[in-house]
C-alpha cells in the first residue's frame, strides 16, 4: 500500500515547534505501524528557523505535485521578521494544493499566510491567542474563532500554535487510521489527545485517556477487545495486581469515570455504530455484550436508524 504523504512547508524564521510537534506525531504513527512519507519544501533555499537553528535537503516548492491525498502542513513563522517579496513564488502553490483537494493546514501564525493567499475567505480558522485580534483586524472576510485548539474548514484546518500542531496532527491521524491508533501514538509520544470545542462528537474511548497512568491504560485495553465477554472488577483488578477496591477508586481518580460507567459507554458506542453500518440486533448483541434487544432498539432508535431483528 502506498504510503500516505505529509509535504511541510517551511518559511524562514519557522518556529521549530510548530515545525516539529506535527513532524513528531506522523513519524511515530510510522513507528507504531502506519508509515507516512514526509517531505519537506520551501521558497527559501536554506530556510531558519526563528531560534537560529538552519535546515538542509529541504527541496524547492517546484519539486512536488502535489495530490488530493497529500496533507500540507505550514508551519508557523516569525512575522515580524517575513519577508513577502516571495508572496508570488509561493502562493500559487499553496492555492493550487487546496484546489485540487489537498488538505491544507496551518500551524500557529501560519494562518496569516492561509489568509494572504485567500484560502481563509468566509471561511472559520483560528491561530495563535496573542494573534487572533490582528488576524480578523488585517482579514475582516475571515471568521476567526477564540479558544480553539483547531478548526476544520473543508480541506483547510487551522490551529492555534505551538503545541496545537500535536493536537491537530494526531486528529489527522486518527482520521486516516481510526482513535485507537491516534491514542497508540500519543501514547507512545506521552502526550493527551485534546480536543476541540466539539469533543462531544468524538470516541468516548479518548474523552477518559488523556492521562499516562499504565496500569489504568492496561484496564482500558482490556475492556476495549472484550466487550462481548462479562467483565468483573475483580478480574481487572488482577490483570493489575492491586485489590478490586484500590482499582476502583484508581480508576475513578484517573479518568473521571466509574469502571462500570466507563464499559456500559463503550458498549453503547460500539453498538451504536453498528447498528449504524446495518448490522442484526442479534450480532450486535453478541459483539458488544449488551444482553437487553429494548436497550439495543432503544439506541437504534436514538441513532435514527432502523434495527435489523434478523
Amino acid at each position: 500500500m502506498e504510503k500516505k504523504r505529509v509535504v511541510f512547508f517551511l518559511f524562514d524564521h519557522v518556529h521549530l515547534l510548530d515545525l516539529a510537534g506535527a513532524v513528531t506525531v506522523f513519524y511515530e504513527a510510522g513507528c507504531c505501524g502506519h508509515p507516512y512519507e514526509l517531505r519537506y519544501v520551501s521558497p527559501y533555499t536554506a530556510p531558519g528557523t526563528s531560534s537560529g537553528l538552519g535546515f538542509t535537503r529541504v527541496e524547492p516548492l517546484d519539486a512536488i505535485s502535489i495530490r488530493s491525498d497529500d496533507i500540507v502542513i505550514v508551519a508557523g513563522m516569525d512575522i515580524s521578521k517575513w519577508d513577502h517579496t516571495d508572496d508570488s513564488v509561493w502562493i500559487p502553490w499553496l492555492q493550487h494544493a487546496a484546489a485540487v483537494g489537498a488538505t491544507v493546514c496551518s500551524v500557529c501564525t501560519a494562518a496569516f499566510a492561509l489568509a494572504v493567499a485567500g484560502l481563509l475567505d468566509g471561511r472559520s480558522c483560528t491561530t495563535h491567542w496573542g494573534y487572533t485580534v490582528a488576524l480578523q483586524q488585517h482579514f475582516p472576510k475571515l471568521q476567526v474563532i477564540e479558544n480553539r485548539l483547531f478548526v476544520k474548514s473543508d480541506n483547510i484546518y487551522t490551529s492555534a500554535g505551538i503545541s496545537t500542531g500535536i493536537d491537530l496532527a494526531l486528529f489527522l491521524v486518527e482520521e486516516h487510521y481510526g482513535p485507537t491508533f491516534a491514542y497508540t501514538v500519543a501514547k507512545d509520544m506521552v502526550v493527551y489527545i485534546r480536543r476541540d470545542g466539539e469533543a462531544s462528537q468524538h470516541s468516548i474511548h479518548l474523552q477518559h485517556r488523556q492521562h499516562i497512568n499504565h496500569q489504568v491504560h492496561e484496564v482500558q485495553d482490556y475492556i476495549t477487545h472484550h466487550l462481548h465477554t462479562k467483565l468483573t472488577i475483580t478480574e481487572l483488578a488482577a490483570m493489575v495486581f492491586m485489590s478490586s477496591r484500590n482499582l476502583t477508586r484508581l480508576f475513578k481518580s484517573t479518568t473521571g469515570i466509574t469502571i462500570g460507567d466507563y464499559i456500559r459507554n463503550l458498549r453503547e458506542e460500539k453498538a451504536t455504530q453498528l447498528l449504524k453500518d446495518g448490522q442484526k440486533l442479534a450480532w450486535v448483541a453478541r459483539t458488544c455484550g449488551i444482553g437487553s434487544t429494548r436497550q439495543l432498539s432503544q439506541l437504534a432508535k436514538k441513532a435514527g436508524v432502523t434495527a435489523k431483528m434478523a
